[in-house]
């Protein structure tokens, strides 16, 4: 291990948050930079007490310095919901650019090792099925979802520069589609979505046919993932995701018949550039950093449940 102190900008968002509590739990105490654009404080409102952590409200578009010694910086900053980042384009667009280059600085100016937090969106709407860390990617560079793709597909080139020309130790991990606790009701993506709608007694509104997949991996898994590439030496990319590919249609049913909800399901229309299928070749995670998930898609979604069905009674008004 390096220096045990590390940066995680982006730290208060729902996956943000969840890798400052790994981190800690690893014994390195985590300086948290956020400007809370679509993180919020309360994802960390547990941990500002502790003496190894430090929240910072920084916005990483603009150069960052942060006093002592850093062995890690991981760069998660952004927005990261299709409802997030169609409604900020430009910080998106920003925080990949600019953002990462600022972070890519500090990381350089601390001698850490850096991991960028890149997506399985790179891949945008995939011709190749499951998709390794060797494939290319079909996206659409003006598409609705182009600010976030073409956002960390420039931050996995600008943080392949550094490893290159400037001897950064520097690794780029791509995160598929995780869920956990933590995530807004009103955020947008399929879980968090259906899960409010089942528990209001609302239609669970599937998009297109609802024959689209997705592979849905735990918070828990993701971020131990993360760490493992972070404590490697490996360079990545590295797909982090879970194998079990599951349609819409069927997570719909499926949350349906956990929460015990009358609801139904509903169909409208599909985004555009919406992808039709999503699965990560994992083989590389496996074989290089000994990871692959342990938590199973009805336990993943019964805890995340329990953490949805607190956070709506708490928003409920009296």
């Amino acid at each position: 291990m390096r220096h045990p102190r590390a940066v995680v900008t982006g730290g208060s968002g729902f996956l943000g948050s969840h890798l400052c509590e790994a981190l800690l739990a690893e014994g390195v105490s985590v300086v948290c930079l956020d400007n809370l654009l679509t993180g919020t404080s309360r994802n960390i409102a547990h941990l500002t007490e502790r003496r190894d952590f430090r929240f910072l409200k920084r916005d990483l578009t603009e150069p960052v310095t942060v006093p002592g010694d850093v062995g890690y910086v991981f760069h998660l900053a952004s927005a990261a919901s299709p409802a997030d980042y169609l409604r900020y384009p430009i910080q998106t667009l920003e925080v990949g650019s600019q953002g990462t280059r600022n972070a890519l600085d500090l990381a350089e100016a601390k001698g850490a090792r850096f991991v960028l937090a890149s997506t399985s969106e790179v891949y945008g709407d995939p011709l190749v099925h499951p998709q390794p860390e060797s494939y290319w990617g079909n996206v659409n560079p003006v598409g609705p979802r182009s600010v976030y793709d073409e956002a960390k597909r420039f931050g996995e080139a600008l943080t392949s520069a550094f490893r290159h020309s400037r001897g950064l130790d520097a690794a780029i991990v791509r995160i598929f589609n995780s869920y956990g606790p933590r995530m807004r009701p009103d955020d947008g993506r399929a879980i968090p979505t259906f899960l409010r709608q089942a528990l209001t007694g609302e239609d669970l509104t599937v998009t297109g046919d609802g024959s689209q997949t997705r592979s849905i991996c735990h918070v828990d898994d993701t971020v131990r993932g993360i760490v493992a590439l972070a404590f490697s030496d490996h360079p990545g990319p590295v797909n982090i995701g879970s194998p079990y590919e599951i349609s819409m249609a069927d997570l719909a049913r499926l949350i349906i018949d956990l929460t015990g909800s009358s609801s139904r399901v509903r169909f409208i229309d599909r985004p555009e550039d919406d992808p039709r299928v999503r699965r990560p070749d994992t083989a590389l995670a496996e074989d290089a950093l000994g990871w692959r998930p342990r938590i199973s898609i009805e336990e993943g979604l019964r805890t995340t449940l329990e953490w949805f069905a607190r956070e709506l009674v708490v928003a409920r008004p009296a």
